[in-house]
């Protein structure tokens, strides 16, 4: 894929430079696409967070019948290779590739500065997991996929003939499936599943190119923070297992979990393409 992308790229860079410059406009509306990867920050810090006595605060320790860390095996970032730490975690912060349509007005100014607004939106699969591994032992897996990220950004950009190089922010918002996986037989696990959101913003830059009048492409990156506006929880209840299981002693209506971070940072490279009007 990005092979792929990165050939078009060059192919569009050299017709480019193959045409003659010329004085040019670049007030207007414009429509286009993007395409391109996107790849969520990875967080080795991450862990899955507790709450014992279901007081609503998380930072609980789960601890066995004697007393002792019923996590002291660890977590990891990532989806887990078995049910134990030893087995560890298969890093799946490798990103997807990303496909979107945009829409824009630019405004030419007489000094050669570039004002403009853009609004896009784009589909993809990008994810992210972190997994707790009890004494039991067992693992316990959070997954978040990013399904679309839409934006508005403001852009400024200073025209250079048939370049224009630009930096770009504004705010962006990201449909989110969180889901929960464990191979705990014992206890009952009811999540609060489905579709969320995550906002926020986006920052970049990029530069574009007119290979006609009417014509552009482009490269850009951009860097998005986004913050998930419900995180999912998830009750370990009695199920099958003893009063004496670690996540009932404390409560006996059970443990909730949660993903000790609600934040996702994302970074996007593609190439884009715009008809101006």
């Amino acid at each position: 894929m990005i092979k792929s992308l990165v050939a078009a790229a060059s192919v569009a860079a050299l017709a480019a430079v193959a045409m003659p410059a010329a004085a040019q406009d670049w007030s207007g509306f414009y429509i286009g696409g993007q395409a391109g990867w996107l790849a969520p920050s990875q967080d080795d810090g991450e862990r899955i967070l507790f709450d014992t006595n279901l007081d609503g605060t998380y930072g609980d320790t789960v601890r066995t019948g004697a007393g002792a860390d019923a996590f002291s095996p660890g977590f990891c970032g990532g989806t887990p290779n078995g049910n134990n730490a030893a087995a560890g975690c298969t890093d799946d912060d490798d990103g997807a590739g990303e496909f979107g349509v945009r829409a824009g007005y630019d405004i030419h100014t007489s000094g050669g500065w570039v004002l403009g607004v853009v609004g896009e939106w784009s589909s993809t699969s990008a994810e992210d997991a972190v997994t707790g591994f009890s004494t039991t032992p067992a693992s316990y897996t959070f997954q978040r996929e990013v399904t679309s990220v839409a934006a508005i950004r403001a852009r400024i950009g200073y025209a250079m003939d048939t370049w224009l190089p630009y930096v770009t922010a504004g705010y962006a918002t990201a449909q989110v499936d969180e889901t929960y996986s464990t191979s705990n037989t014992a206890n009952s696990f009811t999540p609060t599943s489905g579709d969320t959101d995550a906002d926020g913003f986006q920052i970049g830059g990029g530069i574009e190119k007119k290979l006609t009048d009417s014509f552009t492409v482009g490269v850009e990156y951009l860097y998005s923070d986004l913050d998930v506006n419900d995180s999912l929880v998830v009750r370990t209840g009695p199920g099958t297992a003893p009063a004496t299981n670690p996540f009932l002693i404390v409560n006996p209506m059970g443990t909730n979990q949660i993903r000790s971070s609600d934040s996702i940072e994302l970074h996007s490279f593609r190439v884009t393409a715009a008809f101006r009007f």
